[in-house]
């Protein structure tokens, strides 16, 4: 159990870590930073969105093959 602390503890340092220097090297700005990330949630989120869909048809077809057998 010690072990697994330690592990959570030490990727939780190193990401916050990491997050500062990409924050305090970065180019962009705090907008700039917000509308990228922002951007990128919509994409991702619109990518699983059309997954789900096509993985919902693909279910369905399925369960209608299955039915008519």
């Amino acid at each position: 159990m010690k072990t697994l602390k330690s592990l959570l503890l030490g990727s939780g340092i190193g990401a916050a870590l990491g997050i500062l220097l990409v924050m305090f090297f970065s180019p962009l700005s705090a907008d700039e930073w917000r509308a990228h990330l922002q951007a990128h949630y919509e994409r991702a989120r619109q990518a699983g969105r059309q997954a789900s869909t096509e993985r919902r048809r693909e279910l369905e077809a399925e369960l209608r093959e299955l039915r008519d057998a």
